[in-house]
């Protein structure tokens, strides 16, 4: 098999994402029809509603970290699985029962985006560390990367097929749809084969183990400028569906079809981002940094687009280096934690990645009402060259990082004489601090 999908050849990973294609589909398809339905159906086209709905769906994140991070270090991931994916399946039901019912409102949809946030809350540092069992450490970063796949794949899928239907059922399917669909991932944790797992150690259960992982953050500024690169993009740039809901419906009057394309558009992009993230071995940090300036660049072309097509078109950009940035900081993250601290710091990771969007998103929203759609592309835009300069001032500081003519060009260069784009996993640690 090529290197791309070198992780397919195990039959644990190859039947969980067989399962995981399917629910992903169908949640992109949940998540274009709430989007629409609060924009277009609830309320008078008000991009400031849907920022309130993504802060609701994504900030228990936030507040449930000290729980989440301890249940993905603690317990068996495929059980913690199981119960939060058959949690989804039980939400997208109801909600696709009130709406075909014709009795939804706005604040049901507030409820039921806040009780998804709480599930998911769980459910995503337990999914990301569980790839660790799936997979051994030199597949982690390729697996990473096929998710992302699998994840953008369905995310260019979905919204199409979302767009597509809600004109001729209306939304209340589209919610039954992703009900259903979660029946493929609950059956391929079900026939796992549990004993081919790559389990590691467990951490130990006692008082302050969730500390204990803020500790160990503390000591690693590699880990730290990460993070601090992931929580400006997540927190004022990856907000798509404030974005594109806001310039389909008020820039560019698209109807539902138009605005699915949108987001399919994107997903081309991230796709694309994926697949060129898991053919490398290891994540580089040249990766994180270009993902990021290119991230700010594209949303800036965006923002300046004259035209529906033109505007889809840079977003095939956006959706690439968001990817790329995405897959290198979580592969990055997993392969430098100790495997003991891997479900706390995930936990902290996931954290910022879905819970700090009710930081930005209503901000966002509120910038689109304000400002126009256009402004608010432009924070996004910002947020991206903001941990470009992050990301720079690390390898400054703690890298020795340099520009050195070489052969009469200009290149970067680490303190250790090695070109910027080639670090190590050793160099990514912080040194010993019993080490003189």
């Amino acid at each position: 098999m090529s290197g791309t999908f070198r992780s397919l050849e195990g039959h644990n990973y190859r039947l969980w994402a067989s399962g995981a294609l399917v629910s992903n589909v169908g949640t992109w398809m949940q998540r274009t029809a709430q989007d629409w339905i609060v924009l277009a159906e609830l309320t008078p086209h008000s991009a400031s509603a849907v920022g309130i709905t993504m802060a609701f769906q994504f900030g228990p994140s936030l507040v449930l970290l000290p729980f989440s991070g301890f249940v993905a270090d603690h317990f068996d991931r495929r059980k913690v699985l199981l119960f939060t994916q058959s949690a989804q399946a039980v939400l997208a039901l109801c909600l696709g029962l009130l709406t075909v019912t014709g009795v939804v409102q706005l604040w049901h949809v507030y409820v039921f985006a806040l009780l998804l946030g709480c599930v998911t809350a769980f459910d995503a540092p337990a999914r990301q560390t569980f790839v660790a069992e799936l997979v051994s450490d030199s597949l982690l970063s390729n697996a990473v990367a096929l998710n992302s796949t699998s994840f953008n794949a369905a995310r260019m899928i979905g919204p199409a097929i979302a767009g597509l239907l809600i004109a001729r059922v209306g939304t209340g399917w589209i919610f039954l749809i992703n009900a259903a669909s979660f029946v493929g991932v609950i059956a391929a944790l079900a026939m796992l084969r549990v004993g081919d797992l790559h389990r590691r150690e467990r951490a130990v259960r006692r008082p302050g183990s969730f500390i204990e992982g803020f500790r160990y953050l503390g000591k690693r500024p590699d880990l730290l400028t990460i993070l601090g690169m992931l929580f400006l993009i997540m927190t004022f740039g990856i907000n798509f569906p404030v974005f594109i809901s806001a310039m389909a419906v008020k820039t560019f009057a698209a109807g539902s079809g138009a605005f699915g394309a949108l987001s399919s558009m994107l997903a081309i992009g991230s796709v694309t981002g994926a697949l060129f993230a898991a053919r490398r071995e290891k994540p580089r940090l040249v990766l994180l940094l270009a993902g990021a300036a290119i991230f700010g660049l594209g949303l800036t072309v965006s923002a300046l687009m004259p035209t529906y097509l033109l505007f889809g078109i840079s977003l095939v950009l956006v959706g690439w280096s968001a990817q790329t940035f995405n897959t290198t900081a979580n592969s990055s993250v997993q392969l430098l934690t100790e495997p003991v601290m891997r479900g706390r710091v995930m936990a902290v990771y996931m954290a910022i990645a879905m819970g700090c969007t009710p930081l930005g998103a209503p901000l966002v929203g509120w910038v689109a009402d304000t400002y126009g759609p256009r402004w608010s592309i432009a924070v996004g835009a910002s947020a991206g060259f903001l941990a470009t300069l992050l990301g720079m001032a690390y390898l400054v500081r703690y890298r020795g990082l340099a520009l050195k003519w070489d052969r009469g060009l200009p290149r970067l260069f680490l303190r250790f004489g090695e070109p910027a784009g080639h670090a190590s996993r050793a160099e990514y640690r912080a040194p010993d601090p019993q080490t003189k």
